[in-house]
């Protein structure tokens, strides 16, 4: 069990007090998430050129909020900012002392946060002979991403997606996002928690593994807003103001059905 925590900002200018208000609720979620991971703590800064900032410690998000390295980072967060993801871990394989396996991963050029465990990731990595720099099961998702070349103008998002989830063995709920197309951020669930919140006044979309905390920054209208099981979304730091804080794309991750 891990905690996910994201926000995925429209680029524009905002007020000093916003942006304070912005580095307060990703910190407030990422520390509400910590119940369900102590061991490892890490956060991603993501601009609208590529360009990104990564710092993560096997330490607990309590103590990660204290260090003058994650200070900076949140400092970074203006106009040109296009997301931060955070992630709280639990291990289930990996050492935490290994920092290759503390999110978030940077897997080529995808950074991505997993809640979850993915079982067959060393038949996987073997089989297809991908490269590896940790032993967290969380890379081969990652990795599997990364070699998606070609979307979305070609249409084909939804079936590559697909057969990317279609060879994980096991439940997980994913924040990504392709430094090649780093306005955009891929959603994927399946047997996970995840839910999203879009606060207009910001033009903001705010993720979180917990609705609890969602729901006690913004109201009981959270409740509505969990991710459907089962999809793949990808939400569009562009269109944020157009699409109402929805999704640009959502599909369903749908699994060959076992003969009998």
């Amino acid at each position: 069990m891990c905690g996910l925590a994201g926000i995925l900002l429209h680029p524009q200018e905002r007020t000093p007090e916003q942006w304070q208000q912005l580095r307060e609720l990703f910190s407030q979620t990422l520390l509400y998430n910590q119940e369900r991971g102590r061991e490892a703590s890490g956060v991603a800064l993501i601009q609208t050129d590529g360009d990104f900032r990564l710092f993560k410690q096997p330490l607990a998000a309590s103590d990660l909020l204290q260090t003058a390295r994650y200070r900076e980072i949140l400092a970074q967060l203006g106009p040109r900012t296009s997301c931060l993801l955070g992630h709280t871990r639990m291990p289930t394989k990996g050492s935490r002392w290994n920092n290759a396996n503390n999110h978030p991963l940077l897997v080529g050029r995808v950074l991505g946060v997993h809640n979850g465990v993915i079982q067959n990731d060393d038949d996987l990595f073997a089989r297809l002979q991908l490269p590896r720099r940790g032993q967290v099961d969380s890379e081969i998702i990652f990795r599997l991403l990364n070699g998606i070349e070609s979307y979305p103008q070609n249409g084909q998002l939804p079936q590559a997606v697909q057969q990317v989830a279609q060879q994980l063995d096991g439940p997980f709920a994913t924040l990504s996002v392709d430094l090649r197309r780093p306005r955009e951020i891929l959603v994927l669930k399946h047997l996970r928690p995840l839910c999203f919140h879009y606060e207009a006044e910001l033009q903001a979309v705010f993720f979180s593994s917990r609705y609890l905390f969602l729901r006690k920054a913004f109201g009981r209208s959270v409740l509505t807003e969990a991710l459907d099981s089962d999809h793949g979304f990808v939400f569009d730091a562009e269109s944020l103001p157009q699409c109402g804080g929805r999704p640009r794309h959502n599909f369903a991750l749908e699994w060959p059905q076992e003969s009998e």
